[in-house]
């Protein structure tokens, strides 16, 4: 009789759904569709569910400041302590203001309970990995915060805090909690940190399902199978008893193996239909769950009960066990680098070792492992018995012989052949080995995102998602499973004969396994199915007996260099110059889909990551113009800018310069960097077009992309030596940043700083003669014979003013006084004997008491006919001597002028100024004490104006300060500038000056008297006087400051950088007279006098005016 077998068969299904409607108590909003992972993927017989939560709550942490015994204030913490000192005393006494840097477990503010996307709520008590998502401060008077946010650690819930506390900040607060030795109340302060944080983590849920239960049936029996799920909520600690009936549910469905075997409806009830086995499979997909559960039922030929087996025996087969054999491969390392560089990458702009600047960029390039693996595949193992019943049947032969009588009557044996059939029947166990290779574990990741942190990037960190990025291809199959074979029971086996000699021959010991063995074939087996990148890692096609031993997972190649690689990271301007900031990072893998047994989503330290250096570089190298062409000083002042008085002047603020030699630096343009420029006068300036004013020692903010800029010196400055300063200010500059001189080369400081040496200096100009006392030249400067008002005529240096601009006079207005000055008399130059009247400016400090005009004249004669110019000496007689030359020891007539003299037209409003600024400097409270302004004023013009003022002699004229008024600008000055000092800042100087009556010229050099003796004495009608032509007075003008008459401070003429008489104001030094004669002039030449006509001329007898 024959028994057939049943195949048992495992089919595994790989579809997901998910349905939020199902839910359990934690999730009673149903389960969200983002922020959750299932594993492994379905169907399973138990998946785990992992939930991301989130919360918010506010953070007061509080800084405790404990007063010591002493001013010390100290706030302890676990590894260190910080002290501060004191503000205030007794009961009012405070912490003074103080930072501290400070780590801090946020883990105690987390709120109570987090929620997922859809809103349910989950005890932080049983929150996994809860770490910080985000932290911003929430400002309140008690603290001071360092950085624009705490700076948190991902993966963690520790923050790093820096903040300053204390006074001038408010305390939270305040209260007594000992007494010194003194008797003095000790205080503690409190300062609260309010911060508000967000905090992210997971939750686990878990649940398993089960079939109740394996059965043997008959054929047209039935049974009600049971499908039942378990859960493991995310709060409980282990799975308990409550099973939950799914059945008859609508998410679940019932599946055979085989049908031809037994049937299954929707609610689990089985019906037996012939002989063999099958795996009655039930599937339940709610929410994100996707399970299932079996039971075997094996079907007998018939009769009997519910569970009693029949008549053949089904094959005896062991539950497959691990056999010991295990491949087990650990998650591999990822191998994972990185570098955090300036762009561009492969052309880096900069060195971050060395330094980059604010506002220059970054990139992050991450390099890993492009996957990781962690598997363990386990060989199962057992055996299947069989009880096989083995039929043969024997042809026997023998022959005993027999005893025949001969003829002769003796007997003798013959032969007597016997012959018969017989059945052999034994059973025999046979048993069948089976192995296959099953997936314990297995866990393949892909890269998610890599985070790297820097001081320097924006919010302190980076995250780079993979671009390029192709995963890893994988699939599984839980095919494994073994079927035993269906042999022929019992074993016909193939016929036998034995001959037993002359016995019957016993077959009984005839030993017939072999049949047996041969008719029980190899168990059928398969193994799990694992298919990686298209190889077959593990095989689950069916074999005999063993399934192929599992191969490796790939090992995972390196990605290349621009999956994780993210560039364009601006450094932002809110970053100061930081040294060696040091890098980390962290790569996120995550676990892929169709996981077996576990695993989670990994993150790596990276290490070894270089650190950035930021320092953004500024540069100054400063300069002011230096007004050479202006410049009237005797003795230029060297390694000085020279910007001279009521004049504009320019500085240059470069953008480029030498830097340190690192890579992107060096001398180059840095303009990029600059958040401002600015310049600080020492002294008062307008800018260029005098659109504003800027009072001295004011830090003057300019356009940052200019590099020259114009300003204007006012002319009440002082003058002297000064240092102009410049900076310029890093875009990145905190509040009080320092300075370092010409580049910040020392990266703790922000700001270029340079300086500029100047000398501020002022000016000698405007040289006129206003008035000639020869009668013939009345008409010139007077508006009628015998009147003292002016004409207004003058004759200037030049047809140009101070700075050479035309000062609109024509040239017969201008010095000397020569043939041709006169507008009616051609030949009409001075008499000697006449004086002329002259004055002349000067711009600066020459308002001082001792300070004065000096001028020295010199003389030569013109020869009428030839114009020949010869240097003379001039001889006059005195009333006790002759022959008296000009210069000589002997010369000692004295000269005076007087300020306010009738034909001098000197303005009241000049005098009225002059004795306000007299009154109110020159004198002391007590020298004017019973006078008041008004009546000093009258005094001084009606008195002090009107009397003689020593002015030198014929060789040296010395204008004092008696002759001098005060003539600077009385309207548009600036707030906050004396209008006195003004005005005082341009002085006006009166002179006079007239050559003998009776006057002999000789050569320069020669001997008088020596002629005299030769010559048999010597007459004024002597031929070696020089008498057809005209002399010449020319002056040598000088400024005198503090009455040093060794050390002239100003040349109107001699300056060794500049000529103002000539190359400013525009003397000619070559005239032609309206007679066609061409007189060769010399710088200085003022007036011409007539050799040989003399005031006197026009008093004696016949001459006429």
């Amino acid at each position: 009789m024959k028994k057939n077998l049943a195949v048992i068969l495992a089919l595994t299904l790989l579809i997901v759904v998910i349905d939020p409607s199902y839910a359990n108590a934690s999730f009673s909003n149903g389960y969200p569709s983002t922020g959750i992972e299932v594993t492994p993927s379905g169907p399973a017989q138990m998946q785990s569910v992992k939930v991301q939560v989130e919360g918010q709550d506010t953070a007061r942490p509080k800084i405790i400041w404990v007063q010591s015994d002493t001013d010390v204030w100290v706030a302890s913490f676990d590894k260190f302590n910080v002290e501060t000192g004191t503000h205030g005393q007794g009961a009012s006494a405070v912490p003074l203001k103080k930072r501290i840097d400070f780590e801090l477990d946020m883990s105690n503010y987390a709120p109570d309970t987090m929620k997922d996307t859809l809103g349910n709520s989950f005890s932080k008590s049983y929150v996994k990995e809860l770490e910080i998502a985000n932290m911003v401060w929430l400002r309140e008077l008690s603290y001071e915060p360092v950085d624009s946010k705490p700076i948190f650690h991902a993966g963690s819930t520790t923050a790093t805090i820096k903040v300053s506390t204390g006074y001038p900040l408010e305390y939270s607060n305040k209260y007594k909690y000992a007494t010194r030795a003194d008797g003095a109340d000790k205080f503690m302060a409190e300062y609260y940190i309010p911060m508000l944080v967000n905090y992210k983590g997971y939750v686990v849920e878990k649940k398993r399902m089960r079939v109740l239960e394996n059965a043997t049936l008959q054929v047209g029996q039935t049974k009600d199978l049971k499908a039942q799920v378990n859960t493991l909520e995310y709060n409980m600690s282990d799975w308990g008893d409550k099973w939950f009936d799914v059945t008859s549910a609508s998410e679940t469905s019932w599946s055979s193996s085989n049908t031809s075997v037994v049937t299954v409806d929707g609610n689990g009830k089985v019906t037996a239909k012939s002989q063999g086995t099958a795996i009655i499979t039930a599937q339940w997909k709610k929410g994100p769950y996707w399970l299932y559960g079996s039971a075997t039922i094996t079907v007998g030929t018939g009769g009997g009960g519910p569970g009693i087996p029949t008549d053949p025996t089904p094959p005896q087969c062991t539950q497959p066990a691990p056999s010991g054999n295990v491949i087990d491969v650990p998650l591999n390392d990822p191998a994972v680098s990185a570098v955090i560089k300036a762009d561009s990458r492969g052309a880096e702009r900069f060195n971050v070792l060395n330094g980059i600047p604010t506002s220059e960029s970054l990139y992050g390039n991450v390099i890993a492992k492009s996957y990781l693996s962690k598997n363990r595949f386990v060989e199962m193992a057992g055996k299947c018995t069989f009880e096989i019943t083995v039929n043969r049947e024997y042809t026997l032969t023998w022959d005993p012989g027999k005893e025949v009588e001969g003829p002769d009557g003796t007997t003798h044996k013959e032969p007597d052949p016997q012959t018969d059939t017989e059945t052999l029947t034994k059973t025999y166990t046979i048993e069948r080995q089976y192995s296959y290779w099953v997936i314990d574990n297995l866990e393949v990741y892909k890269i998610n995102e890599a985070a790297l942190q820097n001081y320097a990037f924006e919010g302190n960190g980076i995250r780079i998602q993979p671009t390029g990025y192709t995963p890893p291809s994988y699939s599984t199959s839980l095919t494994h499973g073994f079927a035993p074979p269906n042999p022929e029971n019992p074993v016909e086996a193939s016929p036998g004969s034995k001959s037993g000699g002359t016995e019957r021959p016993d077959v009984s010991g005839e030993d017939l396994k072999s049949f047996a063995e041969s008719a029980v074939e190899e168990v059928k087996v398969k193994n799990d199915t694992l298919i990686f990148n298209g190889s077959t890692i593990m095989n689950g096609a069916e074999t005999s007996r063993s399934g192929a031993r599992p191969g490796q997972i790939p090992s995972a190649p390196q990605i290349n260099e621009n999956v994780l690689y993210s560039p364009g990271h601006v450094i932002p301007t809110s970053k100061t110059n930081k040294a060696n900031q040091p890098s980390t990072g962290t790569i996120y893998y995550g676990l892929m889909s169709g996981n077996i047994n576990g695993g989670a989503d990994k993150s790596f330290p990276i290490n070894g990551i270089n650190s950035v250096t930021v320092h953004t570089p500024v540069v100054i190298y400063p300069g002011v113009s230096d007004d050479k062409a202006h410049n009237q000083k005797t003795t230029p002042a060297a390694g000085r800018s020279a910007v001279i008085l009521d004049r504009p002047f320019t500085v240059t603020m470069p953008n480029s310069g030498q830097h340190t030699n690192y890579l992107g630096y060096g001398n180059r343009d840095y303009l990029k960097y600059v958040g401002s420029k600015q310049v600080r006068f020492p002294f008062d300036v307008y800018e260029g077009a005098k659109a504003r004013f800027y009072p001295k020692n004011t830090w003057i903010e300019v356009d940052k992309t200019r590099e020259q800029f114009d300003f204007y010196l006012p002319v009440w400055v002082d003058e002297g030596f000064y240092t102009v300063e410049f900076r310029t200010i890093a875009h990145n500059a905190p509040a009080g940043a320092t300075e370092q001189t010409n580049a910040n080369l020392n990266l703790t400081h922000h700001i270029a700083y340079g300086t500029v040496p100047v000398d501020v200096i002022g000016r000698v100009f405007d040289f006129k003669v206003t008035d000639i006392a020869d009668y013939n030249w009345e008409g010139v400067f007077r508006t009628a014979p015998g009147s003292p008002v002016p004409t207004g005529a003058a004759y200037w240096v030049g047809l140009n003013g101070i700075d050479g601009a035309p000062r609109g006079n024509t040239p017969q207005y201008t010095l000397p006084i020569r043939p041709g000055s006169h507008p009616l008399y051609k030949n009409a130059v001075i008499k000697t004997g006449y004086h002329f009247k002259f004055d002349l400016k000067t711009k600066g400090n020459m308002f001082g008491p001792l300070d004065q005009i000096v001028i020295t004249p010199t003389f030569d004669f013109i020869d009428a006919e030839s114009g020949k110019r010869q240097p003379v000496d001039l001889y006059y007689h005195t009333g006790n001597r002759s022959y008296v030359r000009i210069g000589s020891p002997l010369d000692q007539v004295q000269r005076y002028v007087i300020l306010n003299e009738r034909l001098r037209n000197v303005p009241i409003e000049e005098l009225t100024d002059t004795a306000l600024y007299k009154y109110d400097h020159d004198y002391t409270f007590d020298q004017v004490a019973g006078i008041g302004r008004s009546q000093f004023v009258q005094r001084f013009i009606q008195k002090q104006s009107m009397q003689k003022t020593p002015v030198g002699s014929l060789s040296l004229l010395r204008l004092p300060e008696g002759v001098r008024t005060l003539i600077g600008p009385k309207s548009g000055i600036p707030a906050g500038v004396d209008p006195a000092r003004v005005n005082a800042a341009v002085q006006r100087w009166y002179g006079e000056y007239s050559l003998p009556a009776e006057l002999y010229a000789v050569p320069a050099g020669t001997n008088v008297a020596e002629y005299g003796r030769t010559h048999s004495g010597l007459t004024d009608r002597s031929e070696i006087f020089l008498k057809k032509g005209y002399i010449v007075v020319n002056f040598n003008i000088e400024t005198v400051r503090n009455g040093e008459l060794g050390k002239p401070y100003l040349q109107y003429i001699q300056a060794p950088l500049m000529n103002q008489w000539t190359g400013m104001e525009g003397f000619a030094r070559s005239v032609v007279d309206p007679y066609g004669r061409r007189f060769t002039l010399k710088d200085g030449d003022v007036a011409f006098y007539h050799a040989d006509l003399s005031s006197r001329d026009d008093f004696r007898p016949l001459v006429t005016h």
